[in-house]
């Protein structure tokens, strides 16, 4: 993958402040020594608490009613678990904006073990209203997610940054990112959908299966119109969901979809039993059956279902 998500974001949010006198970052340990130069220049706006999520939620709800842009960064399981009430009380109740930026995805942290995985994150989020979550699958589409959000007056922003990915931007149309769902390939007998980072390893898992591949690095809100429109001519209403979170995290949002269409639905993801070993990143992935192979031989058995 050309190029590392964090990387990019450190290397963007460090412009942005340069540029916006509206923005401020705000960490809690985990990548501040990565802001240095930005808090060297910008002490007042760039703020590391210690480790103390709910205070890092907590003070990205106060500079929000303050009138700044908050962008609150941490790992994952620190970000949106462990802080979960202080998201909806703080950010939701109050009607206070924010942007946060996650690592290590759900297992990119496999060697930290599961105080470090999160695969229920987006899941978390979704039971909270007006959040848009981005899941991007390559370093340009999150940078252009985060500008975009930076750049918003308002509004609650989750962004979550992998170490997977493709090896293009799926995403992006004209250099700019779109929350609809982009076709990356067509067939009839299903439509595929590959969210962020594992659209890659969908499109190898399917070669020469007749499924339309759509792609979405924009999760919530959820392209209902998008998804009914690949689905319109196909044979019948099948659809796969291919998350590279908790199996199931968009479920509903494909149900409401298509509430008055009669369908089929396999859901593929991190699966809900914990693995106890730690592991490599790949090791998960094919634990979880998010390799490749696993994948086709899954898609493979509902489509002759």
């Amino acid at each position: 993958m050309p190029g590392i998500m964090r990387e990019r974001f450190v290397e963007v949010t460090t412009d942005l402040l340069d540029r916006d006198e509206r923005l401020a970052l705000v960490t809690a340990d985990l990548s501040a020594k990565l802001f240095d130069r930005a808090r060297s220049r910008h002490p007042d706006r760039v703020l590391n608490l210690g480790i103390r999520e709910q205070l890092l939620i907590g003070v990205a709800g106060g500079l929000s009613l303050a009138g700044l842009r908050p962008i609150a960064h941490s790992f994952a399981p620190f970000l949106v678990e462990r802080p979960f009430e202080q998201i909806k009380l703080d950010l939701n109740h109050q009607g206070a904006g924010a942007v946060l930026v996650s690592a290590g995805a759900s297992y990119d942290i496999a060697g930290g073990g599961r105080s470090h995985q999160a695969p229920g994150d987006v899941a978390l989020l979704s039971t909270l209203p007006d959040w848009t979550v981005h899941v991007p699958g390559h370093p340009d589409e999150a940078e252009q997610q985060l500008r975009t959000a930076a750049a918003a007056a308002d509004g609650l922003v989750y962004l979550r940054l992998s170490n997977q990915g493709n090896a293009r931007a799926h995403g992006l149309v004209g250099g700019a990112a779109t929350g609809r769902l982009r076709v990356l390939r067509e067939g009839g007998a299903a439509t595929v959908v590959a969210v962020g980072p594992l659209a890659d390893t969908v499109l190898e898992a399917t070669a020469g299966l007749d499924v339309t591949v759509l792609y979405a690095a924009t999760v919530r809100p959820f392209d209902a119109t998008g998804l009914r429109a690949a689905l319109d001519g196909q044979r019948e209403a099948a659809v796969v969901l291919v998350e590279p979170y908790l199996a199931g995290t968009s479920s509903a949002e494909v149900a409401r979809a298509l509430v008055d269409l009669p369908h089929r639905l396999l859901a593929l993801g991190v699966g809900h039993d914990e693995l106890r070993n730690y592991g490599s990143p790949r090791q998960h992935a094919i634990a979880h059956g998010l390799g490749p192979a696993g994948l086709r031989l899954r898609i493979s058995r509902f489509l002759a279902h």
